[in-house]
């Protein structure tokens, strides 16, 4: 009789998008292998190689976001009659799927991160490499390190709370979620609550991650935000405390004359966040500061600064307005100025350094089925035949899916291999096949792009002569500004499949010709 473990958590209910594929639902009364994948990529590369011995089922549905889909109590349930479980992981998927999977797999069931074990079978990994494009700050908050050394895992929780606010108008710090919805870490505005834990103005982050957001001022002057950091181990324990720090904004002011820091370091550009080392305290160091970085740097080009001794600088160039959307009300009346850092990416995005994405070069998906082989292999010995021929024949099939896409596009002069897109999912692709991942679109969706946003896209895209731009479809209707920016220019929208499939594309290497094939069709003209 299995252990069955409910995941002892709140659990959102989804409505699969139109056009979604069923999945199979798990059971304890199928002779075959049961397994769980976190995406429907994973799911087909898994059926590719199991064939007949296995049913699989994925948590993430087909024309779902797996960067922020909540799973459902159907998905936890799957999970809990898994022989096997497959992530991708390398913070690719959102944090929710990866605990309900931890917590309610079975003891013994093999859990495996492909992106990390495929290094093992000669999987290249690159860093995730991003352009923000914008001309203030660009702000976050990180988690650095693993803690292992308090037993920390890829299912533990950095707690990372705003205790308190000084200023001369409300301050929230919020993210837009897939389709605009303002998830909030902060907001001044209703107070700060100690008998819950702060929890309204928490921001939930794992080891070794970092999430963008929006910051919004109401009014100028100097702002200081107070913070606490814990960790939690496992939802069962008490937090670990991490200490407590507090960070000075000048909004719309001198940074140079706030008082008491009149020599302080003004951070004014570039990318900073607010920043929890998990392993500092082992160092006796201080465990929350400021770390001022470029994307993908190492740490002779990161800058630790102490918060007690810097300023963050919002400049009057940071002026916005409020949206008319009544999700965004909580900023002030529509077309009240405020004082705004932007989110500065599309979505919710909570990632870690290294760009999640390797199946975008089939070589990597080619490490996945070796990977996902020798793990059902060791699951279910008897069917070890079936699992190396179904492999072979896979990765002769993918070996030519390579040739393909890298012929495909070759037909795309080396000057127009251009790629404008929403969503910085095609660094493999780029890397692997001589395409120049030329930008995406970065204006935060929680505010109206503001003319030099556009001017900035319209500005790429006429001179770089690009004559097409391109849209994930399950992102389509977060992509107006882009829609817009090529309809002005006469520029054609095509349609590109990052991390998910639909109705019309529904395997891997349907996704991978239809994505050479595009680019092909849309760029060489």
């Amino acid at each position: 009789m299995r252990n069955i473990r409910w995941l002892a958590l709140p659990l959102v209910l989804v409505v699969a998008l139109a056009g979604c594929v069923r999945v199979d639902v798990l059971s304890d009364r199928d002779g075959r292998v049961q397994v769980v994948t976190t995406t429907g990529i994973l799911r087909d590369l898994v059926r590719n190689v199991g064939g007949d011995r296995v049913v699989v089922s994925s948590l993430v549905p087909d024309g779902a976001d797996p960067h922020a889909y909540e799973p459902s109590l159907r998905d936890v349930r799957n999970v809990v009659y898994a022989d096997v479980a497959f992530s991708n992981y390398m913070l690719l998927e959102e944090h929710a799927v990866i605990k309900a999977l931890d917590a309610n797999l079975r003891r013994g069931v093999p859990n495996v991160s492909l992106a990390e074990g495929a290094v093992k079978y000669a999987a290249e990994i690159i860093p995730l490499v991003e352009d923000a494009a914008l001309d203030t700050i660009w702000l976050g908050m990180r988690v650095r390190g693993a803690g292992t050394g308090y037993g920390a895992n890829r299912s533990s929780d950095v707690l990372f709370s705003a205790t308190a606010v000084t200023g001369p108008g409300a301050m929230a710090a919020y993210l837009t979620e897939s389709f605009g919805k303002p998830t909030f870490y902060l907001n001044s505005a209703d107070g700060f609550d100690a008998a819950d834990g702060y929890r309204d103005d928490t921001a939930t982050l794992p080891p070794d991650a970092h999430t963008h957001m929006s910051w919004a001022f109401a009014e100028p002057g100097v702002y200081r935000l107070t913070m606490t950091a814990r960790l939690a181990v496992t939802p069962d324990t008490r937090p670990v405390p991490l200490g407590e720090q507090t960070f000075t904004f000048a909004v719309g002011i001198d940074p140079h004359r706030v008082p008491g820091l009149a020599d302080a370091v003004v951070l004014r550009s570039g990318h900073a966040d607010l920043t929890v080392d998990l392993d500092a305290v082992a160092r006796g160091e201080p465990a929350i500061y400021l770390l001022d970085e470029p994307h993908g740097s190492d740490d002779a080009h990161q800058h630790r600064h102490d918060p007690a001794r810097t300023v963050i600088e919002v400049p009057n160039r940071a002026l916005a307005q409020v949206p008319a959307d009544r999700a965004f009300r909580f900023l002030g009346r529509p077309g009240t100025q405020i004082h705004q850092l932007p989110q500065a990416v599309l979505g919710k995005h909570v990632h870690g350094e290294i760009d999640p994405h390797l199946w975008q070069n089939v070589r990597n998906a080619i490490s996945y089925v070796e990977l996902i082989r020798d793990t059902l292999i060791g699951v279910d010995p008897a069917g070890a035949a079936a699992y190396r021929d179904n492999a072979t024949a896979y990765v002769a099939e993918l070996e030519a899916l390579d040739a393909y896409v890298r012929d495909t596009i070759a037909q795309v002069p080396p000057g127009q291999r251009h790629l404008i897109t929403t969503h910085d999912a095609f660094g493999y692709l780029g890397a692997a096949y001589d395409v120049q991942i030329s930008g995406f679109v970065t204006p935060h969706p929680a505010a109206e792009p503001s003319l030099a946003d556009r001017r900035r896209l319209t500005e790429t895209i006429r001179n770089l002569h690009v004559p097409a731009v391109f849209l994930e479809p399950n992102l389509r209707a977060r992509s107006s500004t882009l829609t817009e920016v090529a309809r002005s220019l006469d520029v054609r929208v095509c349609e590109i499949y990052g991390d998910t499939f639909d109705g019309r594309v529904t395997s891997y290497i349907q996704m991978m010709r239809f994505n050479a094939e595009s680019l092909r069709d849309c760029l060489a003209t």
